[in-house]
């Protein structure tokens, strides 16, 4: 067999289908969560702890002037892919990345890097303060916490709202809309359409609340988590209300004056050893997969119901639903999501099962995982679209949903029994499941047996007027309150 060479790189030759067949799907994501992202985010956390201490009053640091403070922001503002090619290319040399970080940010005369710094004396100056007294997973563990805020914020509860807004729709429209239940696959008490839409509303709507409250959590305490360096070089200063600082600190935003402190804007992590524990991340990941499983149950019961013909989905001119059945309208959208779902979610749990195991105060096997927070939320984020294109697709089938329910009588079994339980009639549940149980029941056997039951005339009057239809108890309410 002949070898293959070397294919350049392209959407047709990716190994990962996020950056082949559905890169166009997750642009919002990949500026967060690739490396690309990854390396910004670092520049920032560099770039705000020099900034901090220049403020701190130290000895051999002072407040940046508005023209360097200002560029020393633009640098992070204005960081794009060019950028991070030049501290990949440092990195060659390095072999280590958070180090090209720094190089790229102060220059490094013996590499040939002219550095962020340049043409700006105030900062070159300052160039042994960036990265002072901090080890690499100070920059790391802020930047993983920044990628996770913006992911979160930007993309993920986004899509989750989007979805929620859709089933909150569909639960208000077909709130009244009646359908016969399935316990075990078989025919049950009656609900609505509306009502079935509303429970995952309400559960979804629990599931985000949990990953929105997720406190994301940064460490900059050094090597081991004690400061060790930090005091070395000024034992009188309060390095752990410092670090505090630049973690809460909000971080920069339009509406920040130009002099005014910048932070991080995360929750600070007070104990820990040379890395982040990573506690938080887990708790992250668990919530998101606790949502994705919902969705899962919701794309199953969906594709479910159109297997069923409760719902249509609306056509889309030159699709294809079958290389050989023209006939066919395949739920493709609920079964992509119910895949990508089920990877995001095998993804999720190893994350969340690895990342709080550190071999003593540090090993490295974290790091390559870590690498795969975005294969794993860009899985979940490629699901939420799916399943939102199937959502604006589906289309009621009100002839299926009533001719399912005029062929279950045998459903009115439990509110005959439950009447006759009220007027203490003995044996009311035996004797409704010998006539009902395993048997095909109709309407016209169900009345002459209502008939036959010594029930207050308005009792029996309500019963013998009730249809499967009209047996949903308070469905439509339930539906239109949530």
């Amino acid at each position: 067999m002949h070898a293959t060479p070397p294919l350049e790189f392209s959407p047709l030759t990716a190994l990962s289908p996020l950056d082949g067949r559905y890169q166009p799907k997750l642009d919002a994501l990949r500026p967060i969560l690739s490396e690309y992202g990854f390396m910004r985010c670092r520049v920032q956390v560099e770039l705000v702890w020099l900034e901090q201490l220049c403020d701190a009053g130290l000895a051999g640091t002072a407040p940046l002037s508005p023209e360097a403070r200002a560029h020393l922001r633009a640098i992070v503002a204005r960081f794009g892919p060019a950028d991070a090619a030049a501290i990949k290319a440092i990195e060659k040399t390095t072999n280590h990345d958070v180090k090209a970080v720094e190089y790229w940010i102060r220059g490094n005369p013996e590499l040939g890097v002219a550095g962020a710094f340049a043409g700006w004396p105030q900062l070159q100056a300052l160039g042994e303060f960036v990265h002072f007294a901090c080890t690499s997973e100070d920059i790391n563990n802020t930047s993983h916490a920044l990628q996770l805020q913006a992911a979160r914020e930007q993309v993920l509860l986004p899509g989750l709202d989007a979805i929620v807004a859709q089933l909150r729709d569909l639960a208000q429209r077909w709130a009244a809309v009646p359908m016969l239940s399935r316990t075990h696959g078989q025919s049950a008490s009656p609900t609505t359409v509306g009502k079935e839409l509303a429970n995952v509303l309400q559960r979804l709507q629990s599931a985000r609340q949990r990953i929105a409250a997720v406190p994301l959590l940064a460490k900059l305490n050094g090597a081991v988590g004690n400061y060790n360096a930090h005091l070395a070089a000024w034992p009188d200063f309060d390095w752990e209300a410092f670090a505090r600082r630049v973690v809460e600190t909000p971080a920069a935003s339009a509406s920040s004056a130009p002099n005014a402190a910048i932070g991080l804007g995360l929750s600070f992590q007070p104990y820990s050893t040379q890395i982040e524990p990573h506690d938080y991340m887990a708790e992250l990941f668990d919530a998101v997969a606790r949502s994705n499983t919902i969705l899962i149950d919701l794309a199953r019961d969906l594709w479910g119901y159109i297997s069923l013909g409760y719902f249509k989905q609306r056509l889309k001119a030159g699709e294809i639903g079958s290389s050989t059945m023209p006939h066919k309208v395949n739920p493709i959208d609920f079964e992509n999501a119910e895949g990508n779902l089920g990877l995001a979610n095998a993804l999720l749990r190893h994350l969340s099962e690895k990342l709080p195991i550190s071999r003593w105060q540090r090993d490295l096997s974290d790091s390559t995982v870590l690498r795969n927070m975005g294969v794993a939320l860009g899985h979940a984020v490629l699901a939420q679209q799916s399943l939102r294109v199937g959502l604006a697709k589906l289309e009621l089938n009100p002839a299926a949903l009533a001719a399912d329910l005029d062929e279950a009588w045998e459903v009115l079994a439990e509110p005959i029994q439950t009447v006759m339980r009220r007027h203490g009639m003995a044996g009311a549940y035996e004797k409704l499941k010998s006539a009902t149980r395993g048997q095909a029941v109709t309407r016209a056997a169900l009345h002459e047996l209502i008939e036959s039951l010594e029930l207050p005339p308005d009792d029996k009057a309500r019963l013998l007027a009730l249809t499967p239809a009209g047996y949903t108890g308070m469905a439509e309410a339930l539906a239109r309150r949530v």
